[in-house]
């Protein structure tokens, strides 16, 4: 009796899976029948209903957002605490701008032209460059801002940080 419990759920187990990938691949074949590869003129409709995105746009959104924090800092609380929520927004501009000009310049894909993997490269390291001039910048806030406020400086760069958040909600909305 022992010996055929085994062969009897095995038996069910494959009655079981066949439908299953019989369903799965009728699936596939239905998702096949429906892609219709783009003509040249829908192509270049398509891009051009797009939003673009590019990364000097949210480095000056970062920039904006700095300032107008900053200056409702200064209206509501004064000089000392504009100082400090100015230098936490300029800790995510300025690298923000570095990294974007490292990317944009394309210096690693020239140096190593046809290796795909140079842009890859060159994303990390420059990413690498981000990470460790803000680690400076705030390690240099102290000496930078004479009446440092650590939580202004936080809501500044709270506030720089979400421009990312800010460009992507107005660059995708519907157009009327």
């Amino acid at each position: 009796m022992k010996h055929s419990a085994p062969a009897e759920s095995k038996r069910k187990f494959q009655g079981s899976a066949a439908p299953v990938a019989k369903q799965v691949s009728e699936a596939d074949e239905a998702s096949e029948e429906v892609f219709k590869p783009l003509s040249r003129e829908e192509a270049a409709q398509w891009r051009a209903r797009q939003p673009r995105f590019t990364v000097w746009r949210v480095v000056g959104t970062q920039a904006v957002l700095g300032v107008l924090s900053a200056l409702i800092a200064w209206g509501l609380m004064g000089q000392e605490m504009a100082e400090s929520v100015f230098y936490g927004a300029l800790c995510v501009v300025v690298p923000s701008a570095v990294m974007a000009w490292g990317i944009t310049s394309n210096l690693i894909a020239r140096l190593f032209p046809g290796v795909p993997r140079a842009s890859l490269a060159s994303l990390l390291l420059w990413e690498g460059a981000k990470v460790l001039l803000v680690m400076a910048m705030l390690w240099s806030a102290p000496r930078w801002v004479p009446e440092l406020n650590w939580l202004a400086l936080l809501v500044g760069l709270v506030v720089a940080l979400k421009a990312y958040w800010v460009e992507f909600f107005f660059r995708t909305r519907p157009r009327p």
